[in-house]
């Protein structure tokens, strides 16, 4: 069964595909069946940058375990730059 769970959010930042680096401009999060992945349901999660079509896309699929993971460092790397004072 489709959970249609789909998030969306403006980015700034940069992805590596397979034609080099690009600008992305939305990351896309969702949890539904997974396409390539082992999983039968995955967190999915797009870095695109539409205006430049479907080439400029990341997709990565990982199971809740390893998104909780994801969340955890990321949220500590953001803590610690803030605290560095290098942020802008």
């Amino acid at each position: 069964m489709c959970t249609m769970i789909s998030e969306s959010t403006a980015i700034t930042g940069s992805a590596r595909g397979q034609a080099g680096w690009f600008q992305v401009t939305q990351a896309n999060v969702g949890y539904d069946h997974a396409t390539q992945g082992q999983l039968d349901h995955a967190l999915l999660v797009d870095f695109v940058n539409p205006r430049l079509g479907l080439g400029a896309r990341v997709a990565v699929e990982l199971d809740i375990a390893s998104g909780k993971a994801l969340i955890a460092q990321l949220q500590g790397a953001i803590e610690a730059a803030e605290r560095s004072g290098f942020t802008e």
